[in-house]
């Protein structure tokens, strides 16, 4: 049975959350207020904050915005600066606040269990790999699947969008989280059973 980090009496519960943090290993994007990106690193994180590793000097109280591998997007306000980097206050909704909270529960048990990633999210590569990627304009790109999971999808792109841009795989409502240099990976809205996924790209 997992052990939640997050697990409190009731009376202390709500604020012992955000601020109870999980000392995690995951890398992504992150944006400043002057639209400024890079490659990031967040080694710990709570439901209320997170300590992210950027090769640039925000401003306390300047706005970010992040999207973080397992977790997605993250947004908030830098509350002070740390060696190599600086911790953020995020601003969440309750029903975020708990989905993240359960998502560092499992980054935080994962090695109780072995698992090197989310076996719920197992990846596979589709036999009919070919759909189109919509952008937010209506723009129609055709594109590769090269892999998918309930998730979201890494794709062959030549003309890559921004992070953070919203788009539809195929039928699939998702963001783009991630650039690399084949194409992009996409975090879908929703997460889609296995059963979905298969009917529409296998």
């Amino acid at each position: 049975m997992l052990q939640s980090p997050f697990r409190t009496a009731k009376a202390q519960s709500a604020e012992r959350r955000q601020h109870q943090r999980v000392r995690v290993n995951l890398v992504g994007r992150c944006m400043l207020e002057d639209k400024r990106e890079f490659t990031c690193q967040v080694i710990d994180m709570s439901p209320g904050g997170a300590a992210i590793m950027i090769p640039a000097v925000p401003r306390v109280g300047e706005r970010v915005i992040a999207y973080i591998d397992h977790v997605g997007r993250i947004e908030g306000r830098v509350a002070r600066l740390i060696e190599g980097g600086f911790a953020m206050s995020m601003t969440l909704s309750l029903r975020k606040r708990d989905k993240l909270a359960n998502q560092l529960t499992w980054l935080a048990n994962r090695h109780i269990l072995n698992l090197p990633e989310d076996r719920r999210h197992d990846r596979f590569v589709p036999r009919n790999p070919f759909t189109k990627l919509v952008l937010p304009d209506g723009t129609e790109l055709r594109c590769r699947v090269i892999d998918v999971s309930p998730s979201g999808a890494a794709v062959h792109l030549e003309k890559k969008p921004e992070v953070g841009t919203p788009v539809i795989l195929g039928i699939m409502r998702g963001r783009i989280i991630r650039v690399f240099e084949e194409g992009v990976a996409v975090e879908f809205s929703v997460v889609h059973s296995l059963d979905t996924l298969k009917s529409y790209f296998v």
